[in-house]
């Protein structure tokens, strides 16, 4: 049985490409959104997501839509994100959709988070509509992005829908499209309830509000909905649709996409990707759920004040609600603390965590500096991850150390292959292949240890191209390394959170650099406070801060020259007590130091 007049289908794109304006070109001319209502990135709700220009999660929404066979079409829309540390949130979104809306750039072509964002479509069964957005700029090829379409799809050319959504030219051939190209859902069983949970959300006042698209049967008011994971049970108190805003309805249906509320206050009740029955007429077996996540990213979080140790903890639970791919452990620093230890799927992600823990949370954190796991073997036969530098173990217990590679997919303008190849020499890349998709665009694949990716390397990317490159990567395997830990001392003492590990032939460069930097961002005190680079026992690299000095013989007018003198020595002896004694103050930058290290 299928529900004919219902569509569930999501926009997939690389950034920047315009999902979230052509997501607000079909609610403005569905009705869905009045004019007094309409803004820019209407579904992107956060300031970060308007701020940055970008889609952080997915957002879904309903539409109604009336065809011109003058018959009711209801759309579900999930608007997806499309930088490369949000792909879980994509996949999360096509699990709920029947159909794909593939965006590409008319004046850029294929890009390589189109390429992933394909591919995970199709591996998802997904139907998928390309269409070619920004025909109106003045460097539009229409035709050469037709091209590169048809090279990766293989579909026909004719299926390829050309629009501007800023300006709304061709909207109306969407609609069409999606009628005729995206199958309506198909529903399997009528009386045992399922439903899958695709992300979630907490209110203060109504507690843990699933997302859910529903697979069999129906969910209302008054049931008791059971989650497979754990066996928990709640009655439910509401079901709505996911509008601009929450909508109430009677009930939940096989193929709709909405809500429910059971004033669960349990944050650790709801996993997303679980899926929801009835206790009343309970399911047998649950949805084929999302695929483990695996964090690619490490860093510390830490409350500047240690009395806000449990808000912070409070807060990533709820956080992680909305963010699955979020994960977090107690940590303690001798240098900062007690915080946690939080995993991110990559450096922009951490970013984000740590930007919306301060603005929705009210927190003053500090973070450290980002790091990836690796697998250690000892000479015991015992095998260690470690992802804080501090807990590397002595060097002459390891016997070998594996760290992460991924497969990196690079497209570029040809112009750029030269110093493109130069920057990923530099961090340690194998280089694969050359593929020329066009004239205009080749595609570069290497292996690079993650570790050299997750600091700098975009933004380096993005500089030797002139903003042209774009960069997919995903996990490949660990591989043996020759890394080491190099270890960062203020006035004599290790500070644990700035220890790093890095390949032997950059422990030099690195130390220098990172000693180089840390002298510019920490505050001269009242004595001399040296920096130092060390590998094991091994001073490597040292920079001085010098001391401030207080003018002490400003009040000797003329006078033996005796007298100064000994105010002098007597100052002097005064700063080597308090060398002695005195700790330096570390600002949030000496943390994040390492992300703007230049070892050339």
């Amino acid at each position: 049985m299928k529900k004919e007049h219902l569509r569930n289908f999501c926009i997939i794109a690389h950034i920047d490409h315009g999902k979230s304006t052509l997501a607000d070109r079909l609610l403005e001319s569905t009705g869905t959104i009045n004019d007094k209502d309409m803004q820019n990135q209407v579904l992107d709700d956060m300031d970060l997501e308007r701020e940055r220009g970008i889609t952080i999660k997915s957002h879904p929404i309903q539409m109604q839509y009336k065809h011109s066979d003058n018959k009711n079409y209801t759309f579900n829309l999930i608007d997806t994100p499309g930088h490369v540390d949000f792909t879980y949130e994509v996949s999360r979104s096509l699990a709920a959709c029947e159909g794909a809306l593939l965006l590409i750039d008319a004046s850029q072509g294929v890009e390589a988070q189109t390429v992933s964002n394909a591919y995970l479509a199709i591996e998802n069964d997904l139907e998928i509509i390309p269409v070619i957005n920004k025909i109106d700029m003045h460097n539009a090829d229409v035709q050469s992005a037709k091209d590169q379409i048809v090279e990766l799809l293989g579909c026909e050319e004719e299926k390829i829908i050309a629009i501007s959504a800023k300006n709304g030219i061709g909207i109306q051939n969407v609609f069409n499209a999606i009628i005729k190209y995206i199958p309506a859902p198909e529903i399997i069983n009528t009386n045992k309830p399922r439903g899958l949970i695709f992300d979630s959300t907490f209110d203060q006042y109504r507690g843990v509000i699933p997302y859910i698209r529903m697979v069999d049967g129906y969910l209302e008011k008054g049931m008791k909905a059971k989650y497979f994971s754990n066996g928990v049970y709640h009655e439910i108190t509401e079901v709505g649709i996911l509008k601009l805003n929450k909508t109430p309805v009677k009930r939940l249906e096989a193929g709709d996409v909405g809500y429910i509320i059971t004033n669960l206050k349990n944050v650790k009740d709801i996993r997303v990707g679980d899926t929801i029955t009835t206790v009343q007429n309970e399911a047998k077996e649950p949805l084929k759920g999302y695929r483990p996540i695996k964090s690619m990213v490490f860093s510390g979080l830490y409350p500047i004040d240690s009395n806000y140790y449990e808000d912070l903890r409070s807060s990533l639970e709820k956080l992680q609600l909305n963010d699955s791919a979020l994960t977090f452990e107690p940590n303690t620093s001798v240098a900062l603390g007690f915080g946690f230890r939080c995993g991110f799927l990559g450096p922009l992600h951490m970013e984000i965590v740590q930007e919306r823990l301060e603005r929705e949370f009210n927190l003053d954190l500090i973070t450290t500096s980002p790091n990836v796991r690796y697998q250690i073997f000892l000479k015991t036969g015992e095998q260690i991850w470690v992802e804080n530098p501090s807990e590397m173990p002595d060097v002459g217990s390891i016997e070998i150390i594996k760290e992460p590679y991924i497969r990196a997919e690079i497209l570029i303008p040809p112009d750029f292959i030269g110093p493109v190849m130069k920057l990923a020499v530099s961090r340690r890349a194998i280089f694969k292949s050359t593929q020329y998709l066009t004239q205009q665009k080749v595609q570069l694949l290497f292996e690079i240890p993650f570790g050299e990716v997750i600091y700098d390397f975009f933004d380096q990317l993005k500089s030797y191209t002139r903003g042209y490159a774009s960069l997919d990567y995903d996990f490949l395997e660990n591989r043996d390394g020759k890394l080491q830990k190099l270890d960062i001392l203020i006035a004599g003492d290790v500070v644990d959170a700035l220890s790093i590990i890095v390949h032997q032939d950059n422990a030099y460069s690195s130390g220098k650099a990172l000693c180089k930097k840390l002298k510019e961002v920490i505050h001269r005190q009242q004595f001399e406070v040296p920096i130092q680079a060390a590998v094991g026992r091994k001073i490597i690299a040292r920079e001085t801060v010098r001391a401030l000095r207080k003018n002490v013989t400003a009040k000797c007018y003329g006078g033996d020259i005796t007298r100064k003198r000994k105010l002098l020595e007597k100052q002097k002896a005064g700063k080597k007590r308090m060398k002695q004694i005195g700790r330096v103050e570390l600002p949030q930058e000496a943390f994040l130091a390492i992300l703007n290290v230049d070892n050339d």
